[in-house]
């Protein structure tokens, strides 16, 4: 059996396609961002007093998914860094990865230079050793919160209360914030106070169109494959299923990248058209596969419930109401303890923002509105998934 292990191997010693695939990879910063100029110059320009050791205004940028948010930011402060290090420091953290207030406080410290137990101490100490800590840094630090939307949404707005007044306890040093969403709504939703405090600039960056991700596909092509593997009509295609879903710029990389593995796991010479094809594919199971796993529990259970009532009646038209006795059902099966019809119909609303399903109001005149929801994936997909994050839901199935 190792002789297949050693086929697979020796033939992947030397790849035919790729000269470096990290250069498709969407958390590589290039050395040009381009079709962001505008957004590099805004930032750049609101970031500029901290040669002068001066605390910069904060910045939240909007933006859908895959639209140079985060490349762009990382691409200025590692810019400005290498440029003036001793004026500031910058620390990143993505609060979806970094999905707890404790792991937020205490990769800040971290960064800061200072160690913390991995669990164990209470949000009021590490916040205390937090303002300790840049006191006793006593230069300007940047904290750059990604998909800050999302953990808010999670755990509510304490952490950004608590940030936002770092300022009134440090005498040396001071602290900015960018704070990086995909929802344009999502400061409307904070504290009063946490909104006077940090919302000072605001900056939307747009979708790219189809043109813009073929130039963005071609250059980043051009480091990453040898001559002669990729056609135009492939990056044409590539770009066009991207600029489908929004000109997410990370969609368009990944749809290349894995093009291209596809053609070296196949032992082609060339990227083909088909290939592309097979790349959404996968790139669609993962994706899905992916959320799934991450869901809480009771996410879970109502997305079996709406699978478990269309595997029941196919053609079935879904509401709120019907969902909700499916999910009781699967719930008293289980042996679960239920949550709140209200609390469900939140969590199809979540389940919509993150693609799963579609979730429509509908007026039905005298009957009033209602919620129609059906899903947006394959049930298949669902099933498998759900099945593999936890062997209760194997059950259900039948």
């Amino acid at each position: 059996m190792s002789d297949i292990i050693d086929e697979v191997i020796s033939s992947f010693k030397v790849s035919n396609i790729f000269i470096n695939r990290d250069y498709l990879m969407p958390d590589y910063i290039p050395e040009e961002l381009p079709h962001r100029e505008d957004q590099i110059r805004k930032i750049a320009g609101i970031l500029a007093p901290l040669y002068r050791g001066e605390r910069p205004n904060n910045i939240f940028i909007y933006g859908l998914t895959g639209t140079g948010k985060t490349a762009v930011s990382k691409f200025v402060l590692s810019n400005l860094y290498k440029k003036f290090p001793n004026k500031f420091k910058y620390v990143y953290v993505n609060t979806r990865q970094t999905d707890t207030p404790y792991r937020v406080l205490a990769d800040l410290l971290e960064a800061l230079g200072v160690k913390v137990p991995f669990t164990g101490l209470s949000i009021a100490e590490l916040y205390r050793r937090l303002v300790k800590a840049i006191k006793e840094y006593s230069l300007q630090v940047v904290i750059v919160l990604d998909e800050i939307d999302a953990f808010v949404k999670k755990y509510n707005d304490d952490i950004l209360y608590r940030l936002s007044r770092i300022n009134s306890e440090i005498s040396k040093g001071k602290v900015s914030f960018i704070g990086i969403t995909n929802d344009v709504k999502f400061v409307d939703s904070l504290d009063p106070r946490v909104k006077s405090s940090l919302s000072e600039e605001e900056i939307v960056f747009p979708p790219y169109n189809a043109e813009e991700l073929e130039d963005i596909l071609r250059k980043r092509a051009q480091m990453a494959l040898k001559p002669g593997v990729l056609s135009d009509s492939v990056i044409r295609l590539c770009a066009a299923l991207a600029a489908r879903e929004h000109g997410d710029a990370r969609r368009a990389l990944d749809l290349l990248r894995v093009s291209a593995e596809i053609a070296e796991r196949l032992r082609d010479s060339t990227v083909k058209e088909e290939y592309v094809y097979m790349a959404k594919d996968e790139i669609e199971r993962d994706r899905v596969r992916d959320i799934i796993l991450t869901l809480p529990f009771h996410s879970k259970l109502v997305l079996a419930a709406i699978v478990a009532k269309l595997l029941e009646e196919k053609n079935a038209v879904l509401t709120t109401g019907n969902v909700y006795e499916a999910y009781l059902s699967i719930s008293k099966k289980l042996g679960i303890e239920a949550i709140t019809q209200r609390r469900v119909s939140d969590i199809l609303n979540e389940l919509d923002m993150v693609g799963l399903l579609t979730a429509r109001v509908v007026n039905r005149g005298r009957y009033g509105k209602t919620k129609e929801i059906s899903l947006a994936v394959d049930k298949n997909i669902i099933i498998k998934t759900l099945t593999e994050s936890d062997n209760r839901f194997a059950d259900l199935w039948g």
